[in-house]
Protein backbone atom coordinates (compact mmCIF):
# COMPACT_ATOMS: atom_id res chain seq x y z
CA UNK A 1 0.00 0.00 0.00
CA UNK A 2 3.16 2.20 0.69
CA UNK A 3 3.89 1.99 -2.99
CA UNK A 4 0.67 3.66 -4.10
CA UNK A 5 1.45 6.85 -2.18
CA UNK A 6 4.69 6.80 -3.31
CA UNK A 7 3.60 6.51 -6.77
CA UNK A 8 1.06 9.13 -6.64
CA UNK A 9 3.51 11.53 -5.62
CA UNK A 10 5.80 11.11 -8.16
CA UNK A 11 3.15 11.73 -10.81
CA UNK A 12 2.13 14.75 -9.16
CA UNK A 13 5.64 15.95 -8.86
CA UNK A 14 6.10 15.00 -12.66
CA UNK A 15 2.54 16.49 -13.72
CA UNK A 16 3.86 19.82 -12.13
CA UNK A 17 7.02 19.70 -13.68
CA UNK A 18 5.11 19.93 -16.98
CA UNK A 19 2.44 22.04 -15.74
CA UNK A 20 4.06 24.69 -13.45
CA UNK A 21 5.99 26.78 -16.48
CA UNK A 22 2.83 27.65 -17.85
CA UNK A 23 2.11 29.80 -14.73
CA UNK A 24 5.64 30.94 -15.11
CA UNK A 25 5.32 32.64 -18.63
CA UNK A 26 2.40 34.75 -17.61
CA UNK A 27 4.27 35.25 -14.10
CA UNK A 28 1.21 34.63 -12.06
CA UNK A 29 0.06 32.70 -8.86
CA UNK A 30 -2.42 29.83 -9.80
CA UNK A 31 -5.77 29.82 -7.71
CA UNK A 32 -7.00 27.11 -9.66
CA UNK A 33 -6.62 25.50 -13.20
CA UNK A 34 -10.13 24.87 -15.71
CA UNK A 35 -9.99 24.39 -19.70
CA UNK A 36 -6.21 23.57 -19.79
CA UNK A 37 -5.17 26.99 -18.34
CA UNK A 38 -4.25 28.68 -14.57
CA UNK A 39 -6.66 31.15 -13.14
CA UNK A 40 -5.63 33.79 -10.86
CA UNK A 41 -6.90 34.37 -7.65
CA UNK A 42 -10.65 35.82 -8.14
CA UNK A 43 -10.31 38.73 -5.43
CA UNK A 44 -7.01 40.97 -4.73
CA UNK A 45 -4.75 39.64 -6.96
CA UNK A 46 -1.43 38.45 -5.42
CA UNK A 47 -2.91 39.93 -1.94
CA UNK A 48 -5.70 37.08 -2.14
CA UNK A 49 -4.63 34.15 0.95
CA UNK A 50 -4.36 31.65 -1.08
CA UNK A 51 -1.28 32.71 -2.72
CA UNK A 52 1.07 30.97 -0.57
CA UNK A 53 -0.23 27.20 -1.54
CA UNK A 54 1.08 27.41 -5.19
CA UNK A 55 5.15 27.78 -3.21
CA UNK A 56 4.26 25.66 -0.69
CA UNK A 57 3.39 23.28 -3.26
CA UNK A 58 6.54 24.08 -5.08
CA UNK A 59 8.80 23.61 -1.84
CA UNK A 60 7.47 20.26 -1.06
CA UNK A 61 8.63 18.92 -4.23
CA UNK A 62 11.97 20.40 -3.90
CA UNK A 63 12.02 18.85 -0.36
CA UNK A 64 11.18 15.45 -2.11
CA UNK A 65 13.78 16.06 -5.32
CA UNK A 66 16.26 19.24 -4.59
CA UNK A 67 15.41 19.66 -7.88
CA UNK A 68 16.71 23.37 -8.57
CA UNK A 69 13.09 23.55 -11.11
CA UNK A 70 10.99 23.46 -8.09
CA UNK A 71 13.03 25.46 -6.14
CA UNK A 72 13.17 28.62 -8.74
CA UNK A 73 9.16 28.35 -9.18
CA UNK A 74 8.92 28.82 -4.97
CA UNK A 75 10.95 32.02 -5.37
CA UNK A 76 9.83 33.06 -8.33
CA UNK A 77 6.10 33.61 -6.53
CA UNK A 78 7.67 34.12 -3.32
CA UNK A 79 8.88 37.42 -4.53
CA UNK A 80 5.38 38.08 -5.71
CA UNK A 81 3.99 38.07 -2.23
CA UNK A 82 6.75 40.04 -0.68
CA UNK A 83 5.38 43.02 -2.80
CA UNK A 84 2.38 42.66 -1.36
CA UNK A 85 3.90 43.36 2.06
CA UNK A 86 4.61 46.84 0.99
CA UNK A 87 0.82 47.11 -0.92
CA UNK A 88 -0.73 45.91 2.70
CA UNK A 89 -3.87 47.00 2.08
CA UNK A 90 -5.63 43.24 0.93
CA UNK A 91 -3.17 41.33 3.66
CA UNK A 92 -5.55 39.78 6.77
CA UNK A 93 -4.98 37.09 9.14
CA UNK A 94 -3.76 34.79 6.92
CA UNK A 95 -0.47 35.86 6.24
CA UNK A 96 0.35 32.70 8.20
CA UNK A 97 -1.00 30.89 5.01
CA UNK A 98 0.70 32.88 2.82
CA UNK A 99 4.30 33.36 3.92
CA UNK A 100 4.91 30.30 6.14
CA UNK A 101 4.39 28.23 3.19
CA UNK A 102 6.68 30.41 1.08
CA UNK A 103 9.22 32.75 2.49
CA UNK A 104 8.98 30.54 5.77
CA UNK A 105 9.82 27.32 3.41
CA UNK A 106 12.58 29.39 1.82
CA UNK A 107 14.12 29.87 4.88
CA UNK A 108 13.57 26.45 5.94
CA UNK A 109 14.66 24.39 3.44
CA UNK A 110 17.72 27.01 2.30
CA UNK A 111 18.69 29.24 5.05
CA UNK A 112 17.72 32.24 2.91
CA UNK A 113 18.12 34.98 5.22
CA UNK A 114 15.76 37.23 3.73
CA UNK A 115 13.20 34.78 3.68
CA UNK A 116 13.36 34.97 7.47
CA UNK A 117 13.14 38.18 7.34
CA UNK A 118 9.81 38.20 5.24
CA UNK A 119 8.86 35.75 7.44
CA UNK A 120 9.56 37.73 10.58
CA UNK A 121 7.66 40.84 8.87
CA UNK A 122 4.37 39.12 8.22
CA UNK A 123 4.37 37.56 11.56
CA UNK A 124 4.86 41.68 13.13
CA UNK A 125 1.89 41.75 10.51
CA UNK A 126 -0.07 39.17 11.98
CA UNK A 127 0.50 40.35 15.65
CA UNK A 128 -0.51 43.92 14.60
CA UNK A 129 -4.35 42.43 14.10
CA UNK A 130 -4.60 41.22 17.45
CA UNK A 131 -7.00 42.82 19.09
CA UNK A 132 -6.17 43.04 23.00
CA UNK A 133 -9.58 41.74 24.07
CA UNK A 134 -8.86 38.60 23.34
CA UNK A 135 -8.90 37.55 19.44
CA UNK A 136 -6.74 38.17 15.93
CA UNK A 137 -9.22 40.34 13.49
CA UNK A 138 -10.17 38.17 10.30
CA UNK A 139 -11.16 40.65 8.13
CA UNK A 140 -10.16 44.66 7.65
CA UNK A 141 -14.00 45.72 6.67
CA UNK A 142 -15.16 48.49 9.07
CA UNK A 143 -17.75 46.28 9.58
CA UNK A 144 -15.95 42.73 10.62
CA UNK A 145 -13.56 44.40 13.43
CA UNK A 146 -14.91 41.84 15.98
CA UNK A 147 -14.90 38.88 13.04
CA UNK A 148 -12.73 36.05 14.26
CA UNK A 149 -12.81 32.70 11.97
CA UNK A 150 -11.67 29.37 12.71
CA UNK A 151 -9.02 29.53 9.93
CA UNK A 152 -6.91 31.26 12.21
CA UNK A 153 -5.75 28.78 13.86
CA UNK A 154 -3.62 27.73 11.05
CA UNK A 155 -2.48 31.10 10.71
CA UNK A 156 -1.21 30.77 14.83
CA UNK A 157 1.79 28.51 13.39
CA UNK A 158 3.44 31.79 12.69
CA UNK A 159 3.18 33.51 15.77
CA UNK A 160 4.72 30.74 17.25
CA UNK A 161 7.52 30.15 14.50
CA UNK A 162 8.39 33.55 15.19
CA UNK A 163 8.59 33.08 18.89
CA UNK A 164 10.93 30.71 18.60
CA UNK A 165 13.38 32.73 16.02
CA UNK A 166 13.67 35.64 18.05
CA UNK A 167 13.53 34.76 21.40
CA UNK A 168 10.60 37.52 21.93
CA UNK A 169 7.72 35.24 24.00
CA UNK A 170 5.20 37.84 22.81
CA UNK A 171 4.01 36.11 19.65
CA UNK A 172 3.54 32.82 20.86
CA UNK A 173 1.68 34.87 24.24
CA UNK A 174 -1.00 36.41 21.21
CA UNK A 175 -0.95 32.82 19.95
CA UNK A 176 -2.23 31.30 22.94
CA UNK A 177 -4.96 33.85 23.85
CA UNK A 178 -6.40 33.73 20.50
CA UNK A 179 -6.52 29.87 20.76
CA UNK A 180 -7.73 29.85 24.54
CA UNK A 181 -10.73 31.83 22.71
CA UNK A 182 -11.57 29.42 19.79
CA UNK A 183 -11.33 26.75 22.66
CA UNK A 184 -13.83 28.50 24.51
CA UNK A 185 -16.06 30.10 21.83
CA UNK A 186 -15.91 27.86 18.82
CA UNK A 187 -16.04 24.16 19.68
CA UNK A 188 -19.06 22.79 20.32
CA UNK A 189 -20.48 20.07 22.64
CA UNK A 190 -20.98 17.89 19.41
CA UNK A 191 -17.60 18.50 18.70
CA UNK A 192 -17.76 20.69 15.56
CA UNK A 193 -16.46 23.91 15.25
CA UNK A 194 -18.24 27.36 13.84
CA UNK A 195 -16.59 29.34 10.89
CA UNK A 196 -17.09 32.63 12.13
CA UNK A 197 -17.34 34.35 15.69
CA UNK A 198 -18.51 38.00 15.86
CA UNK A 199 -17.15 39.62 19.15
CA UNK A 200 -17.41 43.38 20.35
CA UNK A 201 -13.92 44.72 19.69
CA UNK A 202 -14.21 47.22 22.60
CA UNK A 203 -15.06 44.19 25.32
CA UNK A 204 -14.22 41.13 23.39
CA UNK A 205 -17.98 39.67 24.19
CA UNK A 206 -19.61 37.34 22.21
CA UNK A 207 -22.14 39.19 19.97
CA UNK A 208 -22.85 36.18 17.56
CA UNK A 209 -22.04 33.45 15.29
CA UNK A 210 -22.31 33.88 11.52
CA UNK A 211 -23.06 30.81 9.15
CA UNK A 212 -20.06 31.79 6.87
CA UNK A 213 -19.36 29.56 4.22
CA UNK A 214 -21.14 26.56 5.60
CA UNK A 215 -24.55 25.73 4.85
CA UNK A 216 -26.72 27.68 7.35
CA UNK A 217 -25.88 29.22 10.67
CA UNK A 218 -25.00 26.37 13.34
CA UNK A 219 -24.22 23.85 10.41
CA UNK A 220 -21.04 22.18 9.91
CA UNK A 221 -18.78 23.53 6.97
CA UNK A 222 -16.50 20.78 6.40
CA UNK A 223 -13.49 23.01 5.59
CA UNK A 224 -13.70 24.62 9.22
CA UNK A 225 -14.07 21.46 10.54
CA UNK A 226 -10.52 20.47 8.99
CA UNK A 227 -9.27 23.80 10.00
CA UNK A 228 -9.96 23.30 13.47
CA UNK A 229 -8.78 19.34 13.18
CA UNK A 230 -5.26 19.82 11.93
CA UNK A 231 -5.34 24.09 13.82
CA UNK A 232 -5.57 22.43 17.20
CA UNK A 233 -2.83 19.90 16.17
CA UNK A 234 -0.09 22.48 15.55
CA UNK A 235 -1.26 24.37 18.47
CA UNK A 236 -0.39 21.57 21.07
CA UNK A 237 2.68 20.76 18.87
CA UNK A 238 4.04 24.69 19.20
CA UNK A 239 2.64 25.03 22.94
CA UNK A 240 1.91 22.11 24.33
CA UNK A 241 -1.15 22.55 26.26
CA UNK A 242 -2.77 19.68 27.05
CA UNK A 243 -5.85 20.95 25.80
CA UNK A 244 -5.43 21.91 22.58
CA UNK A 245 -4.78 18.23 21.82
CA UNK A 246 -8.27 17.24 23.68
CA UNK A 247 -9.76 19.96 21.41
CA UNK A 248 -7.74 18.31 17.85
CA UNK A 249 -8.99 14.65 19.40
CA UNK A 250 -12.86 15.86 19.72
CA UNK A 251 -12.96 17.54 16.53
CA UNK A 252 -11.49 14.54 14.54
CA UNK A 253 -13.58 12.47 15.95
CA UNK A 254 -16.83 14.00 14.95
CA UNK A 255 -14.90 14.81 11.50
CA UNK A 256 -14.62 10.40 11.08
CA UNK A 257 -18.33 10.21 11.79
CA UNK A 258 -18.96 12.39 8.86
CA UNK A 259 -16.31 10.93 5.77
CA UNK A 260 -18.92 9.57 3.14
CA UNK A 261 -18.69 5.56 2.69
CA UNK A 262 -16.64 6.51 -0.46
CA UNK A 263 -13.86 8.18 0.99
CA UNK A 264 -14.69 11.87 0.34
CA UNK A 265 -16.01 15.19 2.38
CA UNK A 266 -19.21 16.59 1.55
CA UNK A 267 -19.32 20.56 2.09
CA UNK A 268 -20.92 20.62 4.75
CA UNK A 269 -21.45 17.67 7.31
CA UNK A 270 -25.59 19.24 7.85
CA UNK A 271 -26.19 19.60 4.06
CA UNK A 272 -29.39 18.27 2.42
CA UNK A 273 -29.43 15.55 0.35
CA UNK A 274 -31.04 17.03 -2.85
CA UNK A 275 -27.64 18.34 -3.95
CA UNK A 276 -24.36 16.63 -4.14
CA UNK A 277 -21.74 19.30 -3.02
CA UNK A 278 -18.21 17.89 -2.45
CA UNK A 279 -15.32 20.19 -1.33
CA UNK A 280 -12.39 17.42 -1.07
CA UNK A 281 -9.78 19.68 -0.05
CA UNK A 282 -11.45 19.81 3.45
CA UNK A 283 -10.55 16.01 3.09
CA UNK A 284 -6.81 16.66 2.33
CA UNK A 285 -6.45 19.02 5.17
CA UNK A 286 -7.86 16.54 7.80
CA UNK A 287 -5.91 14.04 6.45
CA UNK A 288 -2.68 16.04 7.00
CA UNK A 289 -4.30 16.87 10.66
CA UNK A 290 -4.94 12.97 11.53
CA UNK A 291 -1.74 11.71 10.34
CA UNK A 292 -0.20 14.58 12.97
CA UNK A 293 -2.64 13.41 15.34
CA UNK A 294 -1.65 9.78 15.49
CA UNK A 295 1.82 10.45 15.61
CA UNK A 296 1.24 12.68 18.73
CA UNK A 297 -1.35 9.54 20.19
CA UNK A 298 -0.11 6.52 19.09
CA UNK A 299 -3.82 6.06 17.82
CA UNK A 300 -3.72 3.83 14.68
CA UNK A 301 -7.71 5.30 14.23
CA UNK A 302 -6.65 8.39 13.38
CA UNK A 303 -4.46 7.32 10.60
CA UNK A 304 -6.94 4.80 9.55
CA UNK A 305 -8.96 7.60 8.82
CA UNK A 306 -6.50 9.81 6.98
CA UNK A 307 -5.50 6.90 4.89
CA UNK A 308 -9.55 6.51 4.04
CA UNK A 309 -9.46 10.20 2.98
CA UNK A 310 -6.34 10.05 1.03
CA UNK A 311 -7.66 6.80 -1.03
CA UNK A 312 -10.84 8.72 -1.32
CA UNK A 313 -9.18 11.24 -3.13
CA UNK A 314 -7.01 8.90 -5.01
CA UNK A 315 -9.37 6.64 -6.63
CA UNK A 316 -11.95 9.30 -7.33
CA UNK A 317 -11.10 12.78 -7.65
CA UNK A 318 -7.12 12.85 -8.94
CA UNK A 319 -7.00 13.94 -12.86
CA UNK A 320 -3.27 12.56 -13.83
CA UNK A 321 -3.92 14.25 -17.11
CA UNK A 322 -2.83 17.61 -18.21
CA UNK A 323 -6.02 18.13 -19.88
CA UNK A 324 -6.45 19.59 -16.45
CA UNK A 325 -3.14 21.73 -15.23
CA UNK A 326 -4.17 20.94 -11.35
CA UNK A 327 -4.26 17.58 -10.01
CA UNK A 328 -7.65 17.57 -7.59
CA UNK A 329 -11.28 17.52 -8.31
CA UNK A 330 -14.08 18.56 -7.17
CA UNK A 331 -13.11 21.24 -4.88
CA UNK A 332 -15.26 23.75 -3.68
CA UNK A 333 -14.53 27.30 -1.67
CA UNK A 334 -17.92 27.45 -0.82
CA UNK A 335 -21.54 26.38 0.02
CA UNK A 336 -23.06 28.80 -1.38
CA UNK A 337 -21.38 29.83 -4.30
CA UNK A 338 -19.48 33.00 -3.65
CA UNK A 339 -17.42 32.66 -7.36
CA UNK A 340 -14.15 31.64 -5.87
CA UNK A 341 -15.01 27.84 -7.54
CA UNK A 342 -17.18 25.35 -7.07
CA UNK A 343 -16.47 21.39 -8.26
CA UNK A 344 -13.16 22.32 -9.93
CA UNK A 345 -9.65 22.02 -9.24
CA UNK A 346 -8.54 24.67 -6.79
CA UNK A 347 -4.54 24.98 -5.64
CA UNK A 348 -4.56 24.63 -1.84
CA UNK A 349 -6.34 21.07 -2.19
CA UNK A 350 -3.34 20.08 -4.34
CA UNK A 351 -1.20 21.51 -1.80
CA UNK A 352 -2.52 19.31 1.13
CA UNK A 353 -3.03 16.63 -1.03
CA UNK A 354 0.67 16.56 -1.84
CA UNK A 355 1.17 17.32 2.07
CA UNK A 356 -0.58 14.19 3.10
CA UNK A 357 1.51 12.01 0.50
CA UNK A 358 4.52 13.34 1.45
CA UNK A 359 3.77 12.84 5.31
CA UNK A 360 3.01 9.04 4.14
CA UNK A 361 6.17 8.95 2.12
CA UNK A 362 8.13 10.25 5.16
CA UNK A 363 9.39 13.17 2.77
CA UNK A 364 7.10 16.43 4.43
CA UNK A 365 9.37 19.17 5.52
CA UNK A 366 6.52 20.05 7.97
CA UNK A 367 6.65 23.88 6.50
CA UNK A 368 3.70 24.68 9.57
CA UNK A 369 6.22 24.86 12.02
Amino acid sequence: MQNRYEQAFQQAMEKFRRTAPLAAEENMIPYKSENGRWIPSPYDGNGWWTGGFWPGLMWQFYAASRDAFFLEEARRTEALLAEEMRVFIHLNHDVGFMYLLSAGADWKLTGNEQARQDTLHAASLLMGRFNPAGFIRAWNHPSQAGFAIIDCMMNLSLLYWASRQTGDPRFAHVADIHAQTALREFLRPDGSVSHIIEFDPLTGRRVREHAGQGYALGSQWSRGQAWGLYGFTLAYMNAEKPEYLKAAETIAKNFIRHIRPDGLTDCDFCQPDSEERIDNIAGAIAACGLLELEKLTENQAYRAAALRLTDGLLDHCCDWTDQRLGLLTRCTASYHDDGAGRHTNITYGDYFLTEALAKLRGSDPMLWR
